[in-house]
């Protein structure tokens, strides 16, 4: 690798991986509403079938595992149902119910299950949390809907509305400001944005009639969706269908393949000390590995590795001494995370978002440049205009929209606060300033490189800086987002020929379904079984790891002492800047790949091996196999076997869930 970064250095060739994804597909000519009757109905079936589907998984496997499956579900299944009744559906209609799909998956009602266990943690109790929380968080334990384990209850009303308001107002903010930003960055800048077309692919996969008119014979697009559908029906059974049913007959989930992962940190302590060891058998991690650019996988290695070899060395020193032999993977990586690494990932991430903004400068002289030469040659005058038919809005409307939801939120949590003057000051400072930035800087990187970069500590040192004492603020809807991902949303929409239109009249109609179907189901799923327990086991495992480390946090602004105070060292901030800026420095000077760099920083600290192992096995399986075998067409494959992957495994997923619902909701009789 390194003669071949000398080489690059030499020749200062372009990146070629980018070049990869900026080709892989080109908008049409022309743009369709997605937005009909068939939405509707989609909509429907998503609040009624798939979200419990989505919130129960959730629990058992972890929401990373359940949300693109649900999504390739609810299309496959409306494809195979209009194709039924002598009817073809769009590509527009096709990313319509797609987006519908992940939209319901990120609603927030699933956080109300979050919201009981984090009142209720040791973690939060420890930390003399528990009795702060505001009501419109989570009302208190003694409450007797805790007994009854249900949210329709009138102690649980703030906490609900705030929720509508939150993520009614958060979506319209999204839309708004994720489009004036994809203008800029598409339409403007012309970026690739090369991880767009990994949603698209399946999308067209789908959208293609199965038997090709002219030749007869299979779509490769179907082909390779139906391998990776069958690869998911098989592995979803052994993986998340054996467990569930076993706890249906006899109440102890039997479980294959240990979920989330199997655990060895114990078993490698005396080779390994104070690193969390353990492997993942999900089958999406392996798959992932194919889809994901390779050099960002082996930038991810190349991270973990170092961590391998710098947390024994750390342990040696005294630096990470609270670790003993014995600690599981959630305690290994708690303790590892209050000793050094919250600190060293603060000093890294600031050398990151440093690199981001550098480079986002740096790219808009060159535009302005090129810009100014167009204009003297005469060349291409609608520079920047979009295509017609887009569904396209005037960018006055969107600052005005921007605005006023701002100011909306600013309002709100200043009542919620009780105006205090130093939160007021930090709530301006977000809504006009950090997030407007933070979201056109990560918009950039996402249209160059598919990365995102996020500013570490930003709301933590505002917060005490605040001169707040409490943790009420911790809790408040604060207008503070980043909402540059969005840009990968209208590149794919505009890949797949759907107007935006389609996509702002869908949240509209969506929202308030989708929320009234969450919270319900998400009050039967807690009824069913406290939250969390052994029906649960991704919540057993990390939702403990997840209240330490927020516990942490929360507790920096009490008056009296934190271990939040021992996490925070400013030298090994310096450390991990450092570090940071030196390994930007070097790959810029051998004109390393942008995926690299980004992946060396992803695997560096508490990056579990867990998952990046598998991972990585993929990227290699597909680098060295498949690229040699099929070429540049494994690029268009790769996605679409994944997104079979995703479906077949959510077919199994809805099946188990309504088993578990049917024999949770059957009445036993005494005769």
């Amino acid at each position: 690798m390194l003669k071949n970064l000398l080489e690059r250095r030499r020749r200062k060739e372009p990146d070629k991986e980018v070049e990869e994804f900026r080709n892989l597909m080109l908008p049409p000519d022309q743009f369709e509403d997605g937005f009909n009757w068939t939405a509707l109905i989609g909509a429907m079936f998503i609040g009624l079938i798939m979200v419990p589907g989505s919130i129960y998984m959730g629990l058992l496997a972890g929401e990373v595992n359940i949300g693109p499956a649900a999504q390739w579900v609810t299309v496959i299944l409306f494809i195979e149902a209009a194709r039924r009744a002598q009817k073809e559906l769009k590509k527009a209609e096709i990313f319509i119910l797609f987006f519908m799909a992940g939209v319901a998956m990120s609603m927030p009602f699933s956080g109300l299950l979050w919201n009981q266990f984090y009142i209720q943690s040791d973690a939060a109790k420890a930390n003399g949390i528990s009795p702060l929380i505001p009501s419109w968080f989570a009302p208190d334990p003694s409450s007797e809907s805790y007994v009854k384990r249900t949210f329709f209850s009138a102690d649980w009303l703030p906490v609900i509305g705030l929720i509508f308001f939150q993520t009614f107002f958060g979506q319209i903010k999204s839309m708004v400001l994720g489009y004036g930003l994809f203008r800029m960055t598409s339409d403007v800048e012309r970026l690739p944005f090369p991880m767009a077309p990994v949603g698209a692919q399946g999308i067209m996969a789908l959208a293609e009639d199965p038997n090709d008119a002219k030749t007869g014979q299979t779509s490769w697009r179907w082909r390779v969706f139906s391998i990776g559908g069958a690869i998911g029906l098989a592995f979803g059974i052994l993986y998340l269908g054996v467990p569930t049913i076993t706890d249906i007959i006899s109440g102890r989930p039997v479980k294959l393949l240990e979920i989330p992962w199997t655990d060895t940190s114990p078993n490698t302590q005396h080779i390994l000390p104070a690193v969390a060891t353990g492997m993942s058998w999900d089958l999406g991690n392996l798959l992932v590995g194919f889809v994901l650019p390779y050099y960002a996988m082996v930038g991810t290695f190349i991270g973990l590795i170092v961590t391998l070899i710098l947390n024994p060395l750390l342990y040696k020193y005294e630096i990470l001494n609270t670790w003993i032999p014995g600690d599981n993977t959630v305690q290994t990586v708690f303790k590892n995370n209050v000793e050094f690494y919250l600190s060293f990932q603060i000093g890294i991430s600031a050398a990151v978002a440093a690199a981001g903004i550098f480079q986002v400068v740096k790219a808009m002289r060159k535009h302005a440049e090129k810009r100014k030469r167009m204009l003297a040659d005469q060349e291409d005058l609608r520079f920047g205009e979009p295509p017609k038919g887009r569904g396209d809005i005037r960018p006055l409307f969107i600052f005005i929209c921007y605005t006023l939801i701002t100011v909306i939120y600013i309002l709100v949590c200043g009542w919620l606060i009780d105006w205090h003057p130093g939160v007021m000051i930090v709530l301006v400072f977000f809504g006009f300033l950090y997030t407007p930035l933070i979201s056109y800087v990560t918009a950039r990187l996402e249209g160059m490189a598919g990365q995102v970069v996020e500013i570490p500590m930003v709301k933590e040192l505002s917060f005490i800086l605040s001169g707040y004492k409490g943790v009420a603020i911790w809790f408040l809807p604060v207008p503070m987002a980043n909402y540059g991902q969005m840009t990968v949303l209208y590149r794919q929409a505009e890949l797949t020929g759907t107007k935006f239109t389609s996509i702002w009249k869908t949240k509209i109609v969506l929202y308030p379904f989708i929320l009234l179907s969450s919270m319900l189901f998400a009050s039967f799923i807690w009824s069913l079984a406290p939250v969390p327990s052994a029906p649960y086991p991704y919540t057993e495992k990390m939702w403990e790891l997840q209240a330490l480390n927020a516990s942490v946090i929360h507790s920096s602004t009490m008056d009296e002492y934190s271990i939040f105070e021992d996490a925070i060292d400013w030298n090994n901030i310096g450390a991990g800047a450092a570090f940071g800026g030196a390994l930007f420095a070097v790959m810029s000077f051998f004109n390393a790949p942008v995926f690299l760099t980004y992946g060396v920083v992803r695997g560096l600290g508490q990056s579990l091996p867990h998952m990046i192992i598998p991972q990585f096995i993929g990227a290699l399986i597909g680098q060295y196999y498949f690229r040699r075998k099929l070429g540049l067409k494994w690029r268009q494959y790769a996605p679409v076997v994944v997104a079979g992957f995703a479906c077949g495994q959510g077919l199994i997923v809805t099946a188990c869930v309504g088993l578990k619902f049917l024999s949770k909701a059957a009445i036993s009789v005494p005769y």
